[in-house]
């Protein structure tokens, strides 16, 4: 199984941004989960968790995204950070037997993210995980 970003839209209310993506991943939930929940795996792809406690509440400190706390954890299943910037929130499913889908939501004020950003993110988190990582 290939990885595909299947669609991204972005939505403006007033001041605040909201961009939604659906990606395919090629491995299944369990392989893919420390992507979004493990300091090691977002620095892969995404950005440095400076700080990163994995459970409700815990503290958050994503590099290039903002500190904050996490407003959602579903081992396996969802992360969710509320940083100064927003909120993202990674939001994993089953896509047959060796795939998962990523539902992935950031809503944000400000203009310094963007749909380009993340699907370029997007594509650096399937090749690392194309090449078994």
């Amino acid at each position: 199984m290939t990885g595909s970003i299947e669609q991204g839209t972005s939505q403006t209310h007033g001041n605040t941004h909201i961009l939604h993506f659906l990606v395919r991943l090629p491995r299944p939930m369990e392989k893919v989960w420390p992507a979004f929940s493990t300091p090691e795996g977002l620095a892969a792809w995404c950005t440095p968790a400076d700080v990163l406690e994995p459970r409700l509440g815990g503290a958050v400190t994503l590099r290039d995204l903002g500190s904050g706390r996490v407003t959602a954890w579903d081992v396996d299943r969802v992360a969710e950070y509320r940083v100064e910037g927003g909120r993202i929130r990674f939001h994993l499913e089953r896509d047959g037997e060796e795939g998962a889908a990523l539902r992935f939501t950031h809503e944000f004020q400000g203009g310094t993210e963007s749909e380009q950003r993340w699907r370029a993110r997007f594509e650096r988190l399937i090749e690392t995980l194309e090449q078994g990582h």
